[in-house]
């Protein structure tokens, strides 16, 4: 019996350490991950709005182009909500 005590203790210190292993290595890293959100590259700005002497439709298809681009880059989280809002209501107008 107390060879099997011995073992089952090992074990459980063995299990102990690599559970605190483990999380001081995953804090470690979002810290990492922190640092690295914490600083973003310039974000790109969307093209201006299609001239006003263009026909409607092309011009309506060139916005509706423009507000997907900006969708997908809110997506991937280059614009941030504020900014998506901004770009978007350069492009629809007043």
């Amino acid at each position: 019996m107390p060879g099997l005590i011995r073992g089952v203790a090992r074990t459980a210190v063995v299990a102990g350490t690599a559970t605190a292993v483990s999380n001081r290595v995953s804090r470690r890293q979002q810290g990492r991950w922190a640092a690295q959100q914490e600083y973003q590259p310039p974000v790109p700005q969307p093209p201006p709005p299609a001239e006003r002497s263009a026909p409607a439709s092309s011009d309506m298809t060139s916005t509706i182009e423009q507000l997907k681009q900006l969708g997908e880059l809110k997506a991937q989280g280059v614009l941030t909500e504020a900014e998506f809002e901004e770009q978007k209501r350069r492009l629809l107008g007043p």
